[in-house]
C-alpha cells in the first residue's frame, strides 16, 4: 500500500483551509493499476483455561512485550484494550500476504501459550467489558472524548477486534479499475461482508440482538468521524470535505494531557487558527482519527469485517475481499450483485442507513444480502485461482462458503447457538 502520510516535508508549517483541503485531496486515493494487498488482523487476547475470566493488565502487558520482541515480518501494535494487532507490509500477492501474516503469527502464539493466553478471534469481547490498559496522550485524550458522547467509543477501543483489509485505490481514468468504482463498489460490497462476517452476537455472554455487534457500535459513535461521506460528489472532494467538517478531538503539545476540543471543526481551526495554528502535521494527524468503513488512506481500508473465529479464519475475508476488488471478472460481477442494495433511500450514510443496519442485525438471515452474498462468494471463488491462490487458501474459502453462506449463515449464529444450548455460558 502507498501510505498517505509517506511525504513528511514541510509538516510543521502552519496551514489555512485551502491548504488544508488540497493536502487531503493530494494524498487519500493514489492512483494506478491496482497491485498490491494488505491486512491488518486484531485479536483479542483471553485466558487459555478460562476464556470468559477477564485477563488482567499486568498479564496482557507481559504478552505484549514478548510479542513485541519477537522478529515479526509485520507491524505490531497493541491496541487500548490489550487487543494485539499484526499490520503486513504491502504484498505483492495474496499469497505473499497470507504467508507473511501466517509466519508472524506462528511466531507468536507459542509465546502466548508459555503465559497460558491465546488469541481470540471476535469482532467484540463477548464476555466481560475489558477496561483500557494502554495509557498515553492519544488514548486518554481519546477516552475523554468519546465519553462525552455515549459509551461506544470506549467499546471500540478497547472491546473490539477486526479483520481490516486494504487494497489499492484503483486506476485514474474511467475503466474496470477506476477509482471512482472500487470507492463505490467498497460501499455497498461493505454491507454484504459486514454480513458474511459478522462475529459479534454477545454481550456478557448474552445475545445482544445483533451479529454484529461491532458495528452496532460504529454505528453509534460520532457521526462526523465514522459514517461514510456523502456519495453524490467526486470521492477526493467528499473525503476532503468530510475530514475539514470532522470535529478536531483533540490538539497535541508537548506536554500533558492533550487538549480535548468540544465542536472545533478541522475547517474552523484551519480557518482562525485558534486556539493555535493549525499544521500540515495536524491535518494529517486528523485524519488518523476518523474511522469511517472505508478509510481512503492512498488506498482503501475496509474496517466492516469482524475478527474471525479460528487461527486462519481471517484468511477467508482476506481472500475474498481481494478477489472481488482486484479481478476485474469478479469485481464486475460483485458490482452487479450489490448494485439494487443500495437503491433504497436512507437519511443516514453507512453504517446508519437501512442496508448497514441489517447487515449489523442480521446477518446472512437477511434474505438480500444472503443472495448477494452467495453471489459474490461464488466470483471470488472462480476468480482466486486466476490471483494465484493456493490450495489451502481455496480450501478454507469452499469451508466457510458451504458452512455458512449456503445456509444464510454467519459465524456469530455459532455462537449464539452455543449459548443457547448452555454450551458456554459467561
Amino acid at each position: 500500500m502507498t501510505e498517505c502520510f509517506a511525504d513528511k516535508e514541510g509538516l510543521t508549517r502552519p496551514v489555512g483551509e485551502s491548504e488544508a483541503d488540497a493536502f487531503v485531496r493530494g494524498i487519500c486515493f493514489k492512483t494506478g493499476p491496482p497491485r498490491l494487498l494488505g491486512a491488518e488482523l486484531e485479536w483479542l487476547v483471553h485466558d487459555a483455561h478460562d476464556p470468559t475470566r477477564p485477563v488482567a493488565p499486568h498479564r496482557l502487558a507481559t504478552a505484549a512485550e514478548r510479542v513485541g520482541a519477537l522478529p515479526l515480518r509485520s507491524v505490531f501494535t497493541v491496541e487500548p484494550g490489550g487487543q494485539l494487532e499484526f499490520s503486513s507490509q504491502p504484498a505483492r500477492s495474496l499469497t505473499e500476504c497470507v504467508e507473511d501474516l501466517s509466519a508472524d503469527l506462528a511466531l507468536a502464539r507459542p509465546v502466548l501459550r508459555e503465559l497460558d493466553l491465546v488469541l481470540a478471534g471476535y469482532g467484540k469481547e463477548p464476555w466481560c467489558e475489558p477496561p483500557r490498559v494502554r495509557s498515553n496522550s492519544r488514548y486518554n485524550a481519546m477516552e475523554i472524548y468519546y465519553d462525552r458522547i455515549n459509551g461506544a467509543g470506549r467499546n471500540v477501543m478497547c472491546r473490539t477486534a477486526s479483520v481490516q483489509v486494504c487494497v489499492d485505490a484503483g486506476e485514474e481514468d474511467p475503466g474496470p479499475q477506476w477509482y471512482r468504482r472500487r470507492w463505490r463498489l467498497a460501499h455497498q460490497l461493505g454491507a454484504v461482508l459486514s454480513a458474511a462476517f459478522a462475529n459479534s452476537p454477545l454481550h456478557l455472554g448474552r445475545p445482544s440482538g445483533w451479529r454484529s455487534s461491532r458495528q452496532a457500535c460504529y454505528a453509534r459513535m460520532d457521526p462526523g468521524r465514522t459514517l461514510a461521506p456523502v456519495d453524490d460528489l467526486d470521492p477526493r472532494a467528499a473525503w476532503a470535505e468530510y475530514a475539514l467538517d470532522a470535529n478536531v478531538m483533540f490538539i497535541r503539545s508537548e506536554g500533558e494531557p492533550w487538549a480535548v476540543q468540544r465542536g472545533l471543526a478541522l475547517r474552523q481551526w484551519t480557518r482562525t487558527g485558534l486556539p493555535r495554528p493549525a499544521t500540515t502535521d495536524d491535518v494529517a494527524y486528523h485524519l488518523t482519527t476518523l474511522f469511517p468503513p472505508i478509510r481512503p488512506r492512498g488506498h482503501l481500508e475496509l474496517r466492516m469485517i469482524d475478527a474471525q473465529p479460528g487461527d486462519d479464519g481471517w484468511i477467508v475475508p482476506l481472500a475474498v475481499t481481494a478477489a472481488l476488488f482486484d479481478d476485474p471478472s469478479a469485481a464486475e460481477t460483485a458490482l452487479l450483485a450489490v448494485k439494487g442494495l443500495g437503491d433504497m433511500p436512507s437519511a443516514q450514510p453507512p453504517p446508519r442507513n437501512s442496508l448497514w443496519r441489517r447487515a449489523a442485525r442480521h446477518g446472512m438471515s437477511d434474505p438480500e444480502l444472503h443472495a448477494a452474498a452467495a453471489v459474490c462468494f461464488a466470483a471470488a471463488r472462480e476468480a482466486l485461482p486466476r490471483l494465484g491462490a493456493r490450495r489451502a487458501v481455496l480450501d478454507a474459502v469452499d469451508e466457510f462458503t458451504a458452512r455458512y453462506v449456503d445456509r444464510g449463515r454467519c459465524p456469530a449464529d455459532d455462537l449464539l447457538d452455543k449459548v443457547a444450548g448452555g454450551e458456554v455460558r459467561p
